[in-house]
């Protein structure tokens, strides 16, 4: 009983989150978790698509890094040289590394935004995969609601570990069956 209780209360809270229509969970009312995060490192194909984000990244962080550089190297150099400088001068100066800056902050964005493109065309097939699995698990074993103890501000702080069914999606990713 105090397991259903537990149980009820989770459904309850979810529900008061608006994740689900709101209706009073009947008597058997199951729930279970998952971990996503475990669940996408062990999908067939997300360490090369892992691999490859990582390596596109890389090269982004790497023009991120040349161009700060530059940045600082020019900041650096007006330091030095504007106590020499007319006012006109120090003025055109302050407005080309304003120039400069907003450049750099344009395309820091725009590799950001590549970066996330790019995640989500190599990620996303896994993890509508992963979707179908977990809603496949989901209603054969007639579980109301699964909860995903890897998503950021979950509220669960205690679970029934023989609730997980993290290694049976894994199994099933994998080719395992049930």
């Amino acid at each position: 009983m105090a397991r259903w209780a537990v149980a009820a209360s989770a459904v309850l809270i979810f529900v008061g989150l608006g994740a689900v229509p709101a209706q009073r969970p009947q008597d058997g009312t199951r729930v279970a978790f998952v971990n996503t995060d475990i669940i996408l490192r062990q999908t067939p194909g997300f360490a090369a698509a892992d691999s490859t984000l990582a390596s596109e990244t890389k090269a982004y962080e790497d023009e991120v890094q040349g161009l700060s550089q530059t940045l600082d190297s020019v900041i650096r150099d007006f330091d030095r040289q504007s106590v020499v400088l007319s006012p006109a001068a120090r003025q055109d100066k302050t407005e080309e590394i304003q120039q400069m800056q907003s450049r750099f902050q344009q395309r820091y964005s725009e590799l950001q935004q590549r970066a996330q493109e790019r995640r989500r065309e190599l990620v996303s097939p896994l993890e509508e995969r992963i979707q179908n699995v977990i809603d496949g698990v989901r209603a054969e074993r007639n579980v109301a609601v699964i909860f995903d103890v890897a998503a950021q501000g979950n509220n669960i702080v205690s679970a029934d570990r023989t609730l997980d069914l993290t290694p049976i999606v894994v199994q099933r990713l994998q080719g395992g069956g049930s």
